[in-house]
């Protein structure tokens, strides 16, 4: 379970959000709503631990994130709004390297395999820099198809994609939600992801 605590951000002398409590168990998915600078980015980057929140604590499984450290860092996929791969290497190369880093050996039969799920077909191999945005947020959407982690938090993970994309992407969110997974993501777009174990915040209240 990830649960949430008293939870505060702040930026300067502005507080983002307060008092923030909020849990989340295998197969549920929270939708966190708000305006632009609302402290929707900043709440997920804090849920990651990438982030110190100024008050408050984030548990897994009872234990205090901090102290879990890579217990907690290896059950987590975090994509940020910002694709986070290499312009100069191919989607396969990005794949594999993002697997180094989360300790996974991802085969060019696995990593190929998921980018032509992602719709990137007879493009696995050009430089990422060449490809359209929508093309560019599929290559790291490709991840997910790869990870093995419980938790996935994703930052605006529909933006730029088709409608065709869209709906492969709630696909592959729902499954994961079957697998026990939990999710918590941010969008401004109208999406729907059918479970009945759906939640949100909204950081504007």
């Amino acid at each position: 379970m990830l649960e949430i605590q008293q939870l505060e951000c702040t930026r300067g002398d502005h507080i983002l959000f307060s008092n923030l409590n909020f849990s989340l168990r295998d197969g549920e998915i929270l939708h966190v709503r708000g305006s632009n600078g609302s402290g929707k980015t900043s709440l997920l980057r804090i849920i990651c631990g990438l982030l110190m929140p100024s008050a408050g604590r984030i548990c897994w499984d009872g234990g205090d994130i901090r102290k879990l450290r890579e217990e907690f860092t290896g059950n987590v996929t975090y994509l940020g709004h910002l694709n986070g791969i290499k312009g100069d290497l191919s989607g396969l190369e990005n794949l594999q390297l993002g697997g180094k880093l989360d300790g996974l050996d991802i085969s060019e039969q696995a990593g190929l395999a998921a980018l032509s799920k992602m719709g990137l077909r007879g493009r696995e191999d050009l430089p990422t820099k060449v490809l359209s945005q929508g093309q560019k947020r599929r290559v790291a959407l490709a991840r997910l198809l790869l990870s093995k982690t419980r938790l996935w938090i994703l930052d605006e993970p529909f933006v730029a994609l088709d409608v065709k994309a869209v709906a492969h992407l709630q696909s592959v969110i729902q499954q994961h939600l079957e697998h026990n997974g939990m999710v918590v993501f941010t969008t401004h777009q109208e999406v729907e992801i059918n479970t009945g174990r759906a939640h949100h915040i909204d950081l504007d209240l």
